[in-house]
């Protein structure tokens, strides 16, 4: 049986790349983005298109519950979706940035894992990928927030792995460096891409991850690019 795959974020650059990716080893797709006319529109052959609000625990566990309904199970979980910002020092940080940034990007993964694991216990396996950054490593002026919240994303994705290696369950975080996307060249037009990471080649590493040969990664984070 085709494995089930649940992304979120999956109308974005890397998104898109992964569910394209997974979609040509013909996994039954659950994706998650906004609209969810865009995902249909993008990938008229998933298995189901949701749009719950990622940061809204039972809107998060609405959309999975529906794919469980469908589809019976979850065997692949990769969370995409989340937020940056930048721009404030930390002595003018706003709380509303802070909460932004800590729902997006940490919060969701919790609630996430309140609706997956549990399925995922009962089945005795599954494999939950995060998408964090490998500007989580590391302080950067301007970026407190976000940081943070990656920090506070590989922090959680640590724990969860130790919580459930038990009951046969995988869970990393993969973190790139800066992606090629559409929005990061407009965005730095000036910028060295030669070590940037595309979203193949990221979205390959993600597939990888998850496959059953991923059980043989030596740790929780991968970082991709330089």
């Amino acid at each position: 049986m085709n494995p089930v795959v649940m992304i979120t974020g999956a109308a974005g650059a890397l998104g898109r790349a992964v569910a394209q990716r997974f979609a040509a080893d013909g996994a039954q797709l659950v994706l998650l983005d906004r609209d969810e006319q865009v995902l249909a529109g993008l990938f008229p052959g998933a298995a189901l298109v949701l749009a719950p609000d990622i940061t809204d625990e039972a809107s998060v566990g609405a959309a999975v519950a529906r794919a469980l309904e469908r589809l019976g199970r979850i065997d692949v979980l990769v969370h995409v979706a989340g937020g940056f910002e930048m721009g404030e020092t930390v002595a003018t940080l706003s709380r509303a940035s802070w909460q932004r940034m800590m729902d997006l990007n940490a919060w969701s993964f919790v609630a996430l894992a309140h609706a997956v694991v549990p399925a995922m216990q009962r089945q005795r396996g599954g494999v939950v990928v995060a998408v964090s950054a490998a500007a989580a490593g590391a302080g950067q002026g301007l970026k407190g927030a976000y940081i943070a919240s990656k920090s506070a994303l590989q922090r959680l994705v640590e724990t969860l792995a130790q919580e459930v290696a038990a009951d046969g369950l995988r869970v990393l975080s993969v973190a790139p460096t800066t992606l090629d996307t559409p929005a990061n060249r407009a965005a730095m037009p000036d910028a060295d891409r030669s070590a940037w990471v595309s979203t193949e080649q990221a979205a390959e590493t993600i597939a990888f991850a998850a496959s059953p040969a991923g059980g043989a990664l030596g740790g929780p984070h991968l970082r991709l690019g330089r």
